[in-house]
């Protein structure tokens, strides 16, 4: 899993941290769970602040 796989790093998160709303996340703190997350597999020079954006959105989309 790359950073570009947005959805399915949002599909994760939500998974592993149900409760969590991800409205509330620190862009510091979720680059850390994503690179933490089983089967990620990108450094962290690749991600930037729309990339983080774009999860956040994506996961606050799965959990509504």
């Amino acid at each position: 899993m790359k950073w570009t796989d947005t959805q399915r790093i949002a599909e994760d998160l939500y998974d592993k941290y149900e409760e969590v709303d991800p409205k509330t996340i620190r862009f510091t703190d979720l680059m850390q769970w994503v690179m933490d997350l089983d089967g990620f597999d990108d450094t962290e020079e690749h991600c930037g602040e729309r990339v983080l954006e774009a999860i956040q959105l994506a996961w606050i989309d799965e959990a509504s």
